[in-house]
């Protein structure tokens, strides 16, 4: 599940210049959406590239018109309506004005705003899911049991959008019944509470890998080759590293060049990754030849506990370099290897820690990614491949 922040920025918030600063702080942070009153949609677009979402009215014809001109990329009902208790909700929800304008053909909006008071709005918030691509919930007096009924109840018709004002009451949205919300509504001017937000939404969409100890049975010279170094617009820290190796289903977690020596600076941004023939783990779970790595492509980043994040690539310098033939074999017999270069900088995880490629021997255990699968232009397949 991809999940999304949105970020509350209509006229209850404040004045346009309150607005305008808390919009600019969740495009800096990265936040998915903002939602704003129809009259602001114009002056938002300009302040950057953001997905804006807009409250609309609920009249028909007024609709039909502010569709012709406005740039929002979706419109909410149910702000001075039904949803947020403007207007008192019908005994028999087929009288719904909100409903109704979720019906209409063509100009009808994209997604409703419910605030629940009681359990009526918690049932009419299901009847909007029903209808709308997006169903925005603000919980008034209690959070999570709501929360918990509609994510039960709702189906994948809609994307389920929580309203928090903190990024730990996101982490709570996100995790409910562990499949949790699609996405947050956040309301805050707090710059950092802001930042924190789109950090817990990058987490919450990272996969955590299996990783595993395999035993070198060989360490081998070898020629020289074309060697890559990673360099990637991120810092990494000292457990962190890249999975990289000569055999898809086999990959070898090395570290970043955290590392200070007397004679080498350290470079936190880089991975000295291997030969051009060598596969690195992509965000997608595929991978890529490192021979095809640009700037702008996207790698995964792990650490030795198997948490990812992703990196973009600044650049792939490629030298040739002295190598190391690197064999190792798994708990159920596989044999998986790949080509390093030979110099003391270069370092792999083993059951010590940290350890230079220069100081690896058959019998070390060295931490792998290793999964029963082959794979065809990056992609894993099932089929019986042969590699050696």
């Amino acid at each position: 599940m991809t999940r999304s922040v949105w970020l509350k920025a209509d006229s209850e918030v404040g004045d346009w210049e309150t607005r305008k600063r808390r919009i600019t702080a969740g495009i800096e942070a990265g936040v998915d959406w903002v939602l704003v009153d129809e009259e602001d949609v114009d002056r938002v677009s300009e302040l950057g590239e953001i997905n804006i979402a807009a409250f609309t009215n609920g009249d028909v014809h007024v609709m039909e018109a502010e569709a012709e001109e406005s740039q929002a990329d979706a419109t909410i009902v149910g702000k001075d309506g039904e949803g947020d208790g403007t207007v008192d909700l019908p005994s028999d929800f087929s009288g719904s004005a909100d409903l109704s304008t979720l019906r209409q053909n063509g100009a009808a909006p994209d997604g409703g705003y419910v605030r629940i008071f009681d359990e009526d709005y918690e049932a009419f918030a299901e009847a909007v899911a029903a209808e709308a691509d997006f169903t925005i919930v603000i919980g008034e007096n209690w959070q999570i049991i709501p929360l918990e009924n509609l994510i039960a109840r709702v189906g994948e018709e809609t994307d389920l959008i929580a309203g928090v004002r903190t990024a730990e009451d996101a982490r709570t949205a996100y995790e409910t019944l562990e499949l949790g919300a699609d996405g947050v509504l956040l309301d805050t001017d707090d710059v950092d509470e802001i930042r924190k937000t789109v950090e817990v939404r990058d987490e919450m969409g990272r996969e955590s890998l299996d990783l595993e100890y395999a035993e070198v049975t060989a360490v081998e010279q070898t020629g020289s080759a074309d060697r890559v170094c990673i360099d990637t617009g991120s810092l990494m820290e000292h457990d962190e590293g890249m999975l990289v190796g000569s055999m898809a289903r086999g990959l070898f977690f090395v570290h970043a060049e955290t590392a200070e020596s007397p004679y080498v600076a350290s470079r936190p941004f880089r991975v000295n990754a291997g030969a051009v023939h060598a596969y690195v783990r992509t965000p997608d779970g595929g991978t890529k030849y490192l021979s095809e790595l640009q700037s702008g492509d996207e790698v995964q980043i792990v650490d030795a506990n198997g948490r990812t994040r992703e990196a973009i690539v600044g650049r792939a310098k490629i030298e040739k370099r002295p190598m190391f033939r690197v064999q190792a074999e798994t708990d159920d017999g596989d044999r998986i290897e790949t080509l390093l270069q030979n110099a003391e900088t270069i370092k792999v995880h083993t059951q010590d820690g940290r350890t230079a490629v220069t100081d690896l021997e058959p019998g070390d255990e060295i931490l792998i990614y290793h999964e029963d699968t082959a794979t065809h232009f990056g992609e894993r397949i099932e089929e019986s491949i042969i590699e050696k």
